[in-house]
């Protein structure tokens, strides 16, 4: 998982066209975000081949994350060409199965794109 410290990063590694990137906003004093550390390796790896991954510390980036309304963590937001298609955020503890339909409805919604 690539980890993003500066707002430029996020944004050209988000505006590519090729492969839909998936930002996971977290925390180091996020219990939840703790949680699915275990298994986010064999997630990157079974997605890897049609996701990009990138990290964000929320705390490291206050404002991107206020732009980007990111009020819970961790959170998950899928972009292709800078815009956004999918986002799962939810107050609950996110299991394994959860991240990969989550990841699933991405792939599909960028498949549905028209291309350029």
């Amino acid at each position: 998982m690539q980890i993003i410290t500066t707002e430029q990063a996020f944004r050209d590694a988000v505006n590519r066209e090729d492969i839909v990137t998936v930002a996971v906003f977290k925390t180091t004093w996020c219990k939840d975000c703790h949680y699915i550390e275990p298994f986010m390796p064999d997630i990157e790896g079974s997605y890897g081949d049609r996701i990009q991954f990138l990290q964000i510390d929320r705390d490291d980036l206050p404002d991107l994350c206020s732009e980007l309304n990111i009020l819970g963590i961790p959170s998950f937001i899928a972009f292709k060409k800078g815009q956004e298609l999918v986002r799962f955020v939810s107050k609950l503890r996110k299991t394994r199965e959860e991240i990969e339909q989550f990841l699933d409805r991405a792939v599909q919604v960028a498949e549905a794109l028209p291309s350029s």
